[in-house]
């Protein structure tokens, strides 16, 4: 007999495991890596893939600081990272490689962690120039988003994807989206135009007002902040969205919170715990936007025969 069953497909528990301890490092790298930057130790290793001189580590001397142990750090939790990523890689081929697109993502992951590392060692080279700092966190957002998107296919059935929303809504989600990027973008645009340019003895800034660039960045965050609302309005009134609901409410909790915590800084003078918390705050609206536009559809059960399900294991001892 056949029969449809919701139930996502049996996996081995490693795989769920893997996919989201992967997903915690590539937000843990985003705050270490805010941690140099704050902390002006940057070029704390002067070299790269080296730390100093002919060394991989920290050369302890008289008139070292704590800056080459913070950024050595970083690229100690890169390698991590790296091995996370190859988990990855090998966790879905392994078990999950038949479903699209989780082979895919897992390729892109192990991708741009590695190509991470490379722009890592060329924000080095070229003294933290802004530039490359600004794209290595808008690397990391992507990272973020293509995990949070394999952890929640792991959870699917392996049925085709279709829409449970109307298009206007898939369509008013894109829009939202597009708007966060342009917020992360004008975000790091005023970070590299403050402060926090990651060394304090060789400051490297855009040669932009941070104040305009801030309040740019400011009319960014409302607009988005706007978008968020009318999503979550969208998907209480449209029965089909009430399986994003939650996501999008969670999306607007964090878009107020950033929003407070980005003019406390500002009015603040952007001390170094407040930015950490807004760096945090990024990398948690860029995972449940990701899950908010995601949930917008939804994959169907695929027709199962409960014969073949009786001789499964683990599927009998789930059912019984």
């Amino acid at each position: 007999m056949t029969t449809y069953h919701e139930q996502v497909p049996v996996n081995s528990p490693w795989l769920r495991r893997i996919l989201a301890i992967n997903l915690v490092l590539q937000v843990l790298i985003v705050i270490t890596g805010g941690l140099v930057r704050l902390t002006g130790s940057g070029l704390g290793c002067p070299t790269w893939p080296r730390c100093e001189g002919d060394s991989f580590t920290p050369v302890i001397h008289d008139a070292m600081t704590f800056h080459p142990f913070v950024e050595y750090g970083n690229r100690m939790l890169s390698i991590l990272v790296g091995v996370g990523a190859v988990a990855t890689l090998w966790a879905v081929y392994r078990w999950g490689r038949g479903r699209s697109p989780m082979l895919g993502l897992a390729l892109s992951i192990l991708g741009l962690t590695v190509g991470q590392g490379v722009l890592g060692g060329i924000t080095v080279l070229t003294g933290l120039h802004p530039l490359t700092v600004m794209g290595h966190f808008l690397v990391s957002m992507t990272l973020v988003a293509l995990s949070t998107w394999l952890v929640l296919r792991d959870r699917e059935p392996d049925g085709p994807s279709r829409p449970v929303v109307p298009v206007i809504v898939r369509r008013l989600a894109a829009v939202t989206a597009l708007a966060l990027v342009a917020v992360l973008v004008l975000g790091t645009v005023v970070t590299g135009s403050g402060p926090h340019s990651g060394d304090a003895e060789r400051p490297a800034r855009f040669a932009l007002d941070a104040r305009t660039i801030s309040w740019l960045h400011a009319d960014a965050v409302m607009l988005f902040v706007g978008l968020v609302v009318a999503m979550v309005v969208a998907t209480r009134l449209i029965r089909g969205g009430l399986r994003a609901r939650d996501w999008w409410s969670w999306v607007l909790l964090i878009a107020l919170a950033q929003g407070v915590v980005g003019y406390t800084q500002y009015l603040t003078g952007l001390p170094e715990v407040l930015v950490l918390v807004h760096m945090l705050g990024a990398a948690a609206l860029t995972s449940t936007v990701t899950a908010g536009v995601l949930t917008l559809s939804a994959r169907e059960a695929v027709p199962v025969d409960e014969g073949s399900l009786a001789d499964q294991p683990e599927v009998a001892a789930r059912q019984s």
